[in-house]
């Protein structure tokens, strides 16, 4: 135990894996189960920085979860959000989407190096730009959603919502299925060098995961036209893939297994960071 806190003081950041490293390179043999006993008996945890997307906030009112998933049956219906975080070589990023529950397309998305309210209403003001907007909009009890500048905007729009209760895990089921094929898919097979990187990659991916057309995947689209907010990059971007020259001809030549047509150019277009110089 001596050995251990010599150690922990001169790395803080180490864990009970690096410790039985260090332990090992000093001629001590100890399992990491024993060793991660032992730290927690002395009081020790690696210092490092822990992603939390859902930090509750206490808003003055509150709302019901209004949210059933074999109710919905039309487009802009629901819409719900979520952030999730996108690891980076150094560090890491916060990702917000806004998702239509029926045709589960991403309508908007936002990255960000904070976890401010800010970005959160950037991502709705570019879903609601598109002249549409649901009748619910559904989150979590985050506090980016329940901060008083995200709730008047939604009462401003007359949009009913919807918040998950403590012990609802299933009720954004369907946006915590999109965190889990972004991060599989594209996220941890990729190691971004910084947030430009990240941004790029992650427009191409969910162009191919909205329209239906991921490497190796086979998806039957419900007939609902994809709605992805504005992206400076979209119209312009080669897409390397052997199939899409850019994304402007795609759209405009792809056409669906049953015939109906892709979206024409620049009706469907990403909408990522506002500034730069962000990260």
């Amino acid at each position: 135990m001596a050995r251990i806190d010599t150690l922990y003081l001169e790395d803080p950041c180490c864990g009970s894996r690096r410790m039985v490293g260090y332990l090992a390179r000093d001629g001590i043999p100890i399992s990491r189960d024993r060793v991660r006993n032992l730290m927690r008996r002395m009081g020790l945890r690696a210092i490092y920085q822990k992603p939390r997307t859902t930090i509750p906030g206490h808003p003055s009112e509150r709302f019901p979860c209004l949210v059933d998933l074999s109710l919905v049956t039309a487009v802009d219906q629901v819409w719900a959000t979520d952030i999730t975080y996108i690891p980076l070589q150094k560090g890491f990023l916060y990702l917000v989407a806004i998702v239509d529950l029926f045709s589960r397309n991403v309508l908007s998305w936002k990255l960000s190096n904070s976890l401010d309210t800010e970005f959160c209403l950037e991502a709705l003001d570019v879903a609601l730009g598109a002249g549409r907007k649901p009748q619910i909009f559904h989150s979590d009890q985050g506090c980016q959603f329940t901060s008083t500048d995200f709730v008047a905007r939604l009462q401003a729009e007359k949009i009913g919502i919807s918040w998950s209760g403590r012990k609802r895990c299933y009720d954004n089921i369907l946006v915590e299925r999109l965190w889990r094929t972004v991060k599989y898919e594209e996220v941890y097979l990729r190691a971004y060098s910084d947030g430009w990187e990240a941004e790029i990659s992650l427009a191409r991916f969910l162009w191919r995961y909205c329209h239906g057309i991921r490497s190796g995947a086979v998806t039957q689209q419900r007939s609902i036209p994809p709605l992805i907010a504005d992206q400076r990059a979209t119209t312009d971007t080669t897409i390397d893939d052997g199939r899409l020259r850019d994304s402007a001809t795609a759209m405009a030549s792809h056409r669906r297994d049953d015939g109906r047509s892709r979206p024409a150019p620049g009706t469907a277009r990403y909408h990522g960071p506002v500034a730069a110089g962000w990260w």
